[in-house]
């Protein structure tokens, strides 16, 4: 898998349709004011001139990398909507130039394909030729000119607007296919991911002492050497909340780590509380992202009453203070495969009670997180894997293998740590600190850090740490090829009050 740079690993917020400078502004400062975490903000193919890719609309975003540069500094970054329809239209500089290298779809007929995009009719890059994803990642020079440093890849299928029939290309369109020659029936589940390459490797080329960052609607098997997965258009609705978590969860058994949904749906209608819900089980999975746009009205938390506005502030402050976890869980799922969000059997699978679960995840070893994905529910029943457990938000202690009653108030969902984990999070004075849970008694306990300078190739040493109880205290030290040493960050123990649980 492709190592995101850190940022990305914070709370993106998509405005769709784009608006303008102000409704930029609008939104950072909404955050900013009410102190809600924001690390980046994704603009729509909305901002380009009348839709077009590798474009701005300069009457409503005039000086852009001016405003990139200054949200950059306020620590917010911009991420732009990258769509592989190109307006067919003479005087485009991107079809003109795709024009000239022959890169442009044909038709059985050996004529350039035409389908009908966003921004009217459009042909389409051929991504399975190596000189076409060549040409479409030097444009991506464009747009870090412009400020951006990310990229969302949208419409991706490729999708062609069609009032019948497939909403994509023709199953007669001629494609390279690295060379054999073929069809879109060949080609059409590997477009996406051939575009991810072509991004991902023009960025590399353009940038190549930052880590891009690349997310795709679609994609194929291998999709994750080249970034992450949005969710596309969610069904706004409770089932939308469970699918978005069976999402992520079977794409992270499928290879690829770094995925999420927009959290809240996509369309609108989305009532407050399940708002809420959504976005608590959002800020435990690798993308986190919430999404404003057209047909979903104003996404902002404060849009949606002063309960839930306070209550999001505690989740987004939480995925802030765990952003160490989850840049070595994406260290950890580089190196080894491993994703970051994981089915609870993922350490017990001849457990079948755990392998029927599927609305509860573990993040990483040291978490389980249980959504609430039900309207009116304020307690579930959390089926927990063998050892003990904490609840996060109690201290209190649970033994597992078990299903427990818990109580999951609007404030919060339900969140377990592991006995004897050692969590990398942010401290009090926003510096790394260590997050320890007593082990059980007579037991011992550990953890993974990856240290990360948010961004860059440098390969960072893990750092390994076990915990165990000497004498009345619990001990955290570092296992190296010299023996045991001190932590390299101060640490914090939990579960030293343990309170059992009543049952």
């Amino acid at each position: 898998p492709a190592l995101p740079p850190a940022w990305a690993l914070g709370h993106h917020h998509a405005l769709w349709d784009s608006g303008d400078e102000q409704d930029l502004r609008r939104v950072v400062a909404g955050h900013q004011e009410r102190d809600l975490p924001l690390d980046a903000v994704h603009l729509g193919i909305g901002h380009g001139t009348a839709r077009q890719v590798f474009t701005v609309d300069e009457e409503r975003f005039p000086k852009l990398p001016v405003l990139a540069e200054e949200l950059r500094r306020e620590g917010v970054r911009l991420v732009s909507a990258v769509e592989p329809a190109v307006r067919a239209a003479p005087g485009n500089l991107v079809y003109d130039g795709g024009g000239r290298g022959d890169v442009f779809v044909r038709d059985a007929a050996g004529t350039v394909g035409r389908g009908v995009g966003r921004p009217g009719d459009v042909v389409f890059p051929d991504f399975t030729h190596a000189r076409a994803r060549e040409w479409c990642g030097g444009l991506y020079e464009e747009r870090l000119g412009q400020g951006f440093t990310g990229f969302w890849h949208d419409l991706d299928e490729p999708t062609s607007f069609a009032a019948f029939g497939e909403s994509t290309l023709p199953r007669s369109a001629r494609h390279a296919l690295e060379g054999r020659g073929g069809d879109h029936r060949e080609a059409h589940n590997v477009y996406a991911l051939c575009m991810a390459r072509a991004g991902y490797e023009g960025l590399r080329a353009l940038a190549p002492d930052e880590r891009p960052f690349v997310v795709s609607r679609s994609g194929w098997a291998g999709l994750q050497r080249y970034g992450g997965a949005w969710s596309g258009a969610t069904a706004t609705g409770w089932p939308g909340l469970r699918a978005s978590l069976a999402r992520v969860l079977g794409l992270g058994l499928c290879g690829v780590p770094f995925s999420g949904p927009d959290a809240g749906g996509s369309e609108g209608g989305s009532s407050p509380e399940l708002y809420l819900r959504w976005l608590q089980l959002a800020a435990y999975l690798p993308l986190f992202r919430t999404h404003a746009g057209p047909r979903a009205g104003h996404r902002e938390p404060w849009e949606f009453g002063t309960e839930v506005l306070a209550h999001a502030r505690v989740a987004l402050v939480e995925r802030r203070r765990l952003l160490p976890y989850f840049v070595t869980l994406a260290h950890l799922a580089r190196r080894t495969g491993a994703p970051c969000a994981r089915p609870l059997w993922w350490s017990t699978p001849e457990d079948r009670m755990l392998r029927d679960c599927e609305d509860a995840f573990l993040l990483g070893d040291c978490l389980l997180v249980a959504p609430v994905l039900e309207a009116g529910a304020d307690r579930r029943a959390v089926r927990l894997p063998r050892g003990r457990w904490y609840d996060v938000a109690t201290g209190r202690a649970h033994e597992g293998p078990a299903q427990v009653l818990v109580d999951a108030p609007s404030a919060r969902i339900p969140v377990f740590a592991r006995a004897g984990a050692v969590i990398p999070v942010l401290g009090a004075d926003g510096g790394p600190e260590l997050e320890v849970w007593a082990p059980a008694r007579g037991r011992t306990g550990g953890g993974l850090v990856v240290p990360d300078a948010g961004d860059g190739w440098v390969e960072p040493e893990i750092e390994r740490y076990v915990s165990r109880w000497e004498g009345r205290r619990v001990v955290v030290e570092r296992e190296g090829e010299d023996g045991l040493s001190e932590p390299s960050c101060p640490v914090r123990v939990r579960g030293l009050a343990e309170r059992p649980a009543q049952m």
